[in-house]
């Protein structure tokens, strides 16, 4: 069995894909304890940030930034998480998670002890983060 096909992000897109250019892609992911999760996902294998070329580092956390930004608009969480761990699977990707200081788990991460029951929450649409992210995203890299 190849590396492409052991891996689960080469093999699955990892969620609903939002966008996506030839470098990487934002998924939304679908957690309903934390509507509006995504992750930015590196397309090519690579395990760490200081794996890419300047360029390619400046462009993935562009996507972040505005991944983060879309998220702050379409679901209004009190913070968004941020986090790149990818201990499991050999493609750089960041998780950009909505947080609620009532949320399941708050103060400690969506991976830690659980604090409380889960609270319902509505989803986030897909189409208004999309359209969110691709103004962000725009913005973002309007420096660059």
């Amino acid at each position: 069995m190849s590396v492409a096909d052991a891996c689960q992000l080469c093999v699955e897109a990892g969620g609903e894909i939002l966008w996506q250019d030839e470098l990487c892609r934002l998924v939304l992911v679908a957690d309903a304890d934390y509507p509006g999760f995504c992750r930015v996902v590196w397309k090519r294998h690579v395990a760490d940030m200081t794996d890419l070329d300047a360029a390619g580092r400046r462009h993935l956390m562009s996507v972040v930034f505005a991944a983060e930004s879309a998220l702050r608009t379409a679901a209004r969480p009190d913070k968004v998480n941020l986090a790149s761990l990818g201990n499991v699977v050999p493609h750089l990707h960041w998780h950009v998670i909505p947080r609620w200081r009532d949320d399941r788990h708050f103060p400690n991460p969506v991976w830690g002890r659980a604090e409380r029951e889960a609270k319902q929450r509505s989803a986030v649409d897909g189409a208004a983060l999309r359209t969110a992210f691709i103004r962000a995203l725009a913005e973002e890299q309007g420096g660059e």
